[in-house]
């Protein structure tokens, strides 16, 4: 009987995570939609290259709004209910940004996903972490970044047979519309789901803790964990918290010192450098880059959905060895990992010559490309991809999780904002060689900051989680 109640409970836990990490799927969606629109964009708006990189990086300036007001708003009003909100906007952005008529409308719709996918970005792994046991935290909060890349695989996916089928992006398809615009309107289905399971899943307990009310905390506990173990949960949860005041965001000083404290400024490092590699060009620009290099635009929506597989692949590979491992480790193989594929990349985009016009890569030097660039998202989706996202949620102590998250989410997407809107410029300045050559210089100053900065939280409790 007690194994059943534990399989049951486990079972429970699993299917809340999963809905949870929808989230992280329209997050991905959302991000990777945009790679096979562009030239519908461009050709419907009229945009140069630095109008195209707005119109691409619009809804990131939403997703850091989205991220630091989440993570405060969410120590108020509620994890799930913050989920909840981000659900609605997604139903908004991705209807708005297909019947979009100009690029101010356009980019107003986008921000607004950006709002929902920053949300989301945060409070999912926030979520997960918090109901999460800690024997198996790190792998249900891993979730997140499977859903994330099973979103831009699918992204990519409906993209490229929505193409095929209508014969290129800027083609109509259905009813008079724009192939683009379908690519947009195909999120309503998952918005609408991810809403509708939100309403079936409980808050968080320890936001139900922070709030004063003990009793449905209780009630949730009972839900996660043995009811015997509940009493003594509580106690250490109350025990990291401030009785003279709930969370807020002044928590992330130190009232000794009166300055930063140091956890901050490691998940600020963390969730800066996961950008600075240079992932969500591939990710935002992939059918840009390849078609820049002699690929027609069927061959590379394909070589996206092929990045796409190879990135789910990456994830189950980190949720297998994420809590036996450790998160350190997988951080520091990763960055190593990445600087060297980088490297094989900038390195083969440095022989591209002009080809009828337009630049294109020798045989080899194509497969040299396509493998590094497929060996870099398999490094990244099986270490930084997940991971960071795995400590973000579970580094911070139960006083500023809420304040930390928030900080940290800003500068993610501030970051990926930069290196969003900075690609196409330099693809026409530098060019592939020097974009991907600054990018392989982050991921080896990467290694160094999580050997010398990063501590292990492996098999820790959140209530273990301390200041530094």
């Amino acid at each position: 009987m007690t194994q059943q109640r534990m399989l049951s409970r486990s079972s429970y836990i699993i299917v809340i995570c999963c809905i949870a990490a929808i989230g992280g799927f329209l997050f991905g969606f959302d991000s990777g939609v945009i790679n096979g629109t562009v030239d519908g964009l461009q050709a419907s708006f009229n945009s140069d290259s630095a109008g195209t990189g707005f119109n691409v990086a619009s809804m990131l300036l939403g997703c850091a709004i989205g991220a630091f007001f989440a993570g405060r708003l969410a120590d108020r009003f509620g994890r799930r209910t913050l989920l909840i909100v981000a659900a609605v906007f997604f139903l908004i952005s991705a209807w708005g940004s297909g019947v979009a008529g100009s690029s101010m409308e356009f980019v107003i719709y986008r921000i607004l996903g950006g709002l929902a996918v920053g949300a989301a970005s945060v409070m999912t792994p926030a979520y997960i972490s918090e109901v999460a046991p800690s024997a198996y935290r790190g792998r249900l909060a891993t979730i997140q970044q499977v859903a994330i890349i099973s979103g831009l695989f699918m992204a990519f996916l409906s993209n490229y047979v929505l193409a095929n089928v209508a014969g290129s992006a800027t083609s109509e398809l259905w009813f008079g519309f724009a192939t683009w615009r379908w690519m947009f309107w195909i999120e309503l289905i998952p918005a609408s789901v991810f809403l509708l399971a939100l309403l079936f899943i409980p808050e968080s307990p320890r936001y139900l803790i922070s709030t004063g009310k003990q009793s449905e905390a209780s009630r949730v506990l009972g839900l996660v964990m043995p009811e015997r173990e509940v009493g003594t949960k509580i106690d250490e949860i109350n025990a990291t918290l401030d009785q003279d005041h709930k969370p807020r965001l002044s928590d992330v000083i130190n009232r000794t010192t009166g300055k930063v404290h140091g956890i901050v400024w490691v998940g600020i490092g963390l969730a800066v450098f996961q950008q600075l590699v240079g992932i969500n060009v591939v990710f935002y620009y992939g059918a840009v880059l390849w078609q820049s290099v002699g690929f027609s635009e069927g061959d590379a929506l394909l070589i996206n959905v092929i990045s796409g597989a190879v990135s789910i692949g990456a994830c189950l590979l980190a949720i297998s060895l994420v809590d036996k491992i450790g998160r350190k480790p997988l951080l520091w193989m990763g960055s190593v990992g990445m600087a060297v594929t980088l490297t094989c990349m900038s390195y083969a985009f440095s022989t591209a010559s002009m080809v009828d016009g337009s630049l294109g890569l020798s045989d080899d030097m194509g497969v040299l490309a396509l493998l590094s660039a497929n060996l870099y998202v398999l490094f990244f989706n099986a270490s930084w991809g997940p991971v960071m996202w795995v400590m973000l949620g579970e580094m911070f102590p139960n006083q500023m999780r809420g304040s930390g998250l928030a900080i940290a989410g800003l500068f993610q997407w501030v970051a990926n904002f930069g290196i969003t809107m900075t690609f196409p410029i330099m693809l026409a300045s530098i060019g592939l060689f020097g974009a991907y050559g600054l990018y392989a210089v982050c991921a080896v100053a990467s290694v160094f900051f999580v050997i010398y900065f990063v501590k292990e939280t492996r098999g820790k409790e959140l209530e273990e989680m301390v200041y530094e």
